[in-house]
């Protein structure tokens, strides 16, 4: 997977093609995606009996490479539902050079794919990582409160990237109505930068400018040093997580959240509904009101929190731990071989 780290504009752009964005895909471009992944190939050795490409950006890798006698898994953790033609027509036939493809669930099949050797697999988080290990709750309010945050005071948190699909400025939306009924709650958003993602850069200005105007909006970045363990400590000693996601492969940081035993609001988009306990569907919402309904509800409700958190860990629990995604992908790998 570590192949392409090196690959830049306009290739990273392909992961909101495949999700709904238009794009224009360029002859230019092409000759450049296949360039990369054909010098990539030269890096792989030929003495593997599997091997798996993760995502539209290394695809082409089965292309070029002389390791025939391999089994190939490609593995898409976006939602292809409504790909942008011009990237969908590019990829396909690509991809259909594999022995499997891999989606989180089947709305996600990339149209145009033979549906026969497509595989759902959800992800999963590890409970032992160290964004997921377990922390003494003091410990934690004691690392929020080094950051700035009040601890005293009602705390909403969504940690996702700055892209457009995980809708920062609306979040901040919903949490600014919130304030109407909560007059001291605060909001921390919390986003890992990529240098190759200049649209991401333009979006975390914006919110920056949004938080410089108001001192109970707190923004943490990777290039500040806020890593998986202040992720843990600030997911540990919120009230309220936010996902609102308008587009969504999986959302891992729904199954991270439940796991820590908090109640979130999140888009009703992707993977997220699948992890979701039974019975707190109405935390699905749709746009900025009805998400900021629903955290002013969890904010003066003490208890259904409480039920909400156990019953997300519970689920998360049977359904989305690691050894439960270690046996699917196995399970796929013996059935290829």
């Amino acid at each position: 997977m570590g192949l392409h780290n090196h690959i830049v504009t306009p290739f990273r752009f392909f992961h909101n093609a495949l999700q709904g964005a238009d794009y224009n895909l360029q002859e230019l471009e092409r000759k450049k995606y296949l360039a990369v992944d054909e010098q990539s190939s030269q890096l792989l050795e030929s003495d593997y009996d599997v091997i798996i490409v993760h995502d539209p950006q290394p695809a082409a890798i089965r292309h070029f490479t002389d390791a025939q006698n391999a089994k190939w898994i490609w593995r898409c953790h976006i939602d292809n539902s409504a790909p942008d033609e011009s990237v969908r027509n590019f990829l396909v036939p690509l991809i259909h050079e594999y022995d499997a493809f891999v989606f989180t669930m089947p709305e996600f099949l990339l149209p145009g794919l033979d549906r026969d050797r497509a595989t759902f697999i959800a992800p999963a988080i590890d409970a032992f990582a160290t964004k997921n290990m377990e922390l003494p709750l003091d410990l934690c309010r004691r690392a929020i409160a080094d950051s700035g945050v009040d601890i005293n005071r009602p705390l909403l948190l969504q940690v996702a990237r700055f892209d457009p699909w995980k809708d920062p400025l609306g979040v901040i939306e919903a949490y600014r109505l919130v304030k109407r009924e909560f007059s001291n709650v605060q909001l921390v958003l919390i986003g890992a930068m990529a240098g190759d993602d200049p649209e991401g850069w333009q979006l975390l200005d914006r919110v920056q400018e949004e938080s410089a105007h108001d001192a109970d909006l707190f923004v943490f970045t990777n290039v500040a040093g806020v890593g998986n363990m202040e992720v843990n400590v600030f997911q540990r000693g919120c009230d309220v997580v936010i996902q609102k996601s308008l587009r969504e492969g999986f959302g891992l940081v729904v199954a991270e959240a439940l796991w820590k035993e908090k109640p979130i609001v999140a888009g009703r988009a992707g993977g997220i509904p699948m992890q979701f306990p039974e019975g707190f569907d109405r935390y699905l919402i749709n746009n900025v009101e009805d998400c900021a309904a629903q955290i002013v509800h969890l904010l003066g409700h003490l208890g259904e929190r409480g039920e909400f958190g156990r019953a997300g860990r519970e689920r998360v629990r049977r359904e989305f731990l690691l050894p439960r995604l270690a046996r699917d992908e196995l399970r796929l790998i013996r059935d290829i071989l």
